[in-house]
């Protein structure tokens, strides 16, 4: 988010000036792509840079300066998930430090649980679906990874997480039935939490706006930061924040959550389909990546 803020700033105090990016990255030796990126919190920046990009656009309130400064030293400070380097894909840095700052994480997943609201057994089947080969120390790594971003859920400033979930995911047994039983009725708990809501999107409500794949609308409590879509592929992801996309996301969002079950009825079907599981273990679901 520093970055982010950083970049939205110093992107209004360039055209307050009328410079453009490419006689910014002229004033200060880099390329246009690099102030682009810059003020689309992409990257950090050189604290030398940034103050030569102040003195550019004509900034001289020294409290104004330091404000800045700040926010670039934060910019430049790795995030918690650098000490799993390795074990993170590198178009995954950039969700891990939205995910940690957003106030509202709007989430729809077709094959999985969310990994927010995953058990440590589930994270770890999910896993190894697509790291079969993995040593157990790097499986061992990766759920951590994934216990460890679930701490926002409980700090001063945890975010309200809104999940609707396909129904084929919580019929899909991942890890087994005993696994994929606990998975549910962690899921009934942590719906009972003010800031988690769960809905199942039911079989019975047919085709619907979301069909395509999983989505996650992430929104910063930074009021000049816009929302961010993120969509995850099978070795990438994309982030959307062009105004259009995002707006048209945000009512695939909200039909997702009128077509889907309340949260009290999705309870009720998740204890339901925790006590169809059979006791025998199923054979192995189909493989996909499952980056989050």
């Amino acid at each position: 988010m520093p970055r982010m803020v950083l970049g939205i700033r110093l992107r209004r105090l360039r055209e307050a000036q009328y410079i453009s990016r490419r006689e910014a990255a002229e004033a200060i030796r880099v390329t246009h792509q690099r102030i682009q990126d810059l003020e689309q919190g992409r990257i950090g920046c050189a604290l030398r840079d940034v103050a030569d990009l102040l003195t550019i656009y004509g900034v001289t309130d020294e409290s104004e300066r330091a404000v800045l400064t700040a926010l670039a030293q934060q910019a430049n400070t790795p995030g918690w998930w650098h000490d799993f380097q390795g074990v993170v894909p590198h178009w995954l840095h950039t969700y891990l430090g939205l995910e940690q700052a957003a106030s509202v994480i709007r989430t729809y997943e077709v094959q999985f649980v969310p990994g927010l609201l995953q058990t440590r057994e589930y994270a770890r089947a999910v896993i190894e679906l697509v790291r079969e080969e993995e040593p157990e120390a790097g499986i061992r790594r990766r759920v951590e990874l994934r216990m460890q971003r679930q701490q926002i859920l409980y700090g001063p400033r945890a975010p309200h997480v809104w999940a609707v979930i396909d129904e084929a995911a919580l019929r899909r047994p991942v890890g087994g039935a005993a696994t994929m039983r606990a998975q549910l009725r962690h899921l009934c708990a942590m719906s009972e939490l003010p800031h988690v809501t769960v809905q199942v999107m039911p079989f019975s409500a047919g085709g619907h706006a979301a069909a395509g794949g999983p989505v996650t609308l992430l929104r910063l409590p930074e009021g000049e930061l816009p929302d961010v879509v993120y969509l995850e592929q099978l070795h990438s992801a994309t982030y959307l924040e062009d105004d259009a996309d995002i707006e048209a996301y945000r009512r695939v969002t909200d039909r997702l959550v009128t077509r889907s079950m309340p949260p009290s009825q999705t309870r009720d079907m998740l204890r339901q389909i925790a006590d169809e599981l059979p006791d025998d273990e199923p054979t192995e679901p189909v493989r996909r990546l499952a980056g989050r």
